[in-house]
């Protein structure tokens, strides 16, 4: 008869011990998870993969990858977290088969690095590592890894129950947030040129006037519009128009920097600001932008090139010597706007500038003394 032999305390111990670390690493995953769930953009997300997971957990470095670049990651990659985590843990799969390497057979993958890895890791693969694969509804988003300093740390007969489940809703909460920001660029960019739109402009002018106010930052506001656009329509077709506005934005957008914002304000009416800029540089730009689209070489359906100019309006501000700042984005639109309009009634292809006075004319007497 078989006997069975009686725990003893030691091996109690150990299995409290066990458990009682189990339990400690399960509340710090849900605790992670929860941050991942509740992270608002892709800056806090990166800051809870990259950093917080590291630091709670005690990690030699957390690594994201992400299998692929659409142009709404191309806009997060170009903000300011997401050209700190690509120093810091985030990168991106330099073709399919480098990420195939790296994700393997779509499994957890836990144990000692390998060659196959290396893009992951770089030149100082950790002792011990999971890697985690991303995947969402049969679409790889990106390869998430945890290295650790102890080689035993990580080791492939571990229990990975946790680490699993983490990594699904870390793929949840990258897909969610990837898809609300298409969702906001969608809603803050016209579809045709790829440009901002109007909503998205009136926001920034309305923050860079209070961060004017703060810093001491004058800032310029161009009004420019396609000179007799109708006629293009007419005479070359609304096919033709459409290339003309695409042309014209793409040229437009290279003359300016990457802090200045451009925006397709209505119709063939664009809007630009500048940021940092004085009255008689922005007026340099202006007419710098005004000769490009000149030259632009538009061509219709029969091959015939599409003459293309522009008018510019142009009023600058500097929001320290404006009082009252919540009128002051109206009434700097408004200068432009009537800056844009004397262009055209004297010619066309040309750009006017109101002057700063003329804005600080408007302001109330007692603010003016």
């Amino acid at each position: 008869m078989a006997t069975h032999q009686a725990p003893t305390l030691d091996g109690l111990q150990t299995l409290l011990a066990t458990v009682q670390r189990n339990e400690r690493a399960l509340k710090r995953f849900q605790d992670m998870e929860l941050a991942l769930i509740g992270a608002p953009d892709f800056g806090q997300f990166l800051e809870v993969v990259l950093n917080r997971l590291r630091f709670d957990f005690d990690l030699a470095g957390v690594r994201l990858m992400l299998a692929e670049v659409d142009d709404t990651l191309r806009d997060l990659l170009d903000s300011a977290d997401g050209s700190r985590a690509l120093g810091g843990g985030l990168c991106i799969a330099e073709d399919a088969g480098t990420f195939e390497a790296v994700r393997g057979d779509g499994k957890l993958w836990i144990g000692t690095p390998r060659e196959r890895h290396a893009a992951l890791f770089g030149g100082r693969p950790p002792a011990s590592a999971v890697v985690m694969p991303l995947a969402r509804n049969g679409r790889w988003l990106g390869v998430l890894a945890l290295g650790s300093r102890d080689g035993k740390r990580f080791a492939p007969d571990m229990a990975t129950d946790f680490l699993e489940r983490f990594g699904a809703v870390a793929a949840v909460c990258l897909e969610n947030m990837w898809n609300r920001e298409r969702l906001k660029r969608i809603g803050l960019t016209d579809p045709l040129t790829g440009l901002s739109n109007r909503r998205y402009f009136d926001q920034r002018l309305r923050e860079e006037v209070v961060r004017g106010k703060r810093y001491g930052a004058p800032l310029v506001c161009l009004l420019i519009d396609i000179d007799h656009f109708k006629r293009v329509n007419d005479t070359h077709g609304h096919a033709t128009g459409d290339r003309a506005l695409r042309a014209a934005s793409v040229c437009m957008r290279q003359q300016l920097r990457v802090t200045d914002t451009l925006a397709r304000y209505g119709g063939e009416e664009f809007a630009a600001l500048l940021v940092q800029t004085e009255e008689g540089w922005a007026t340099t730009v202006a007419e710098r932008v005004r000769r490009a689209v000149a030259r632009l070489n538009v061509l219709d359906d029969a091959g015939l090139r599409v003459p293309l100019t522009i008018s510019i309006g142009l009023a600058g501000v500097d929001p320290r010597d404006c009082g009252d700042l919540d009128d002051l984005p109206g009434r700097l639109l408004g200068a432009a706007d009537r800056a844009l309009y004397q262009a055209k009634r004297s010619g066309r292809d040309r750009v006017v500038v109101t002057p700063q006075a003329a804005l600080r004319m408007t302001l109330p007497l007692e603010d003016r003394l």
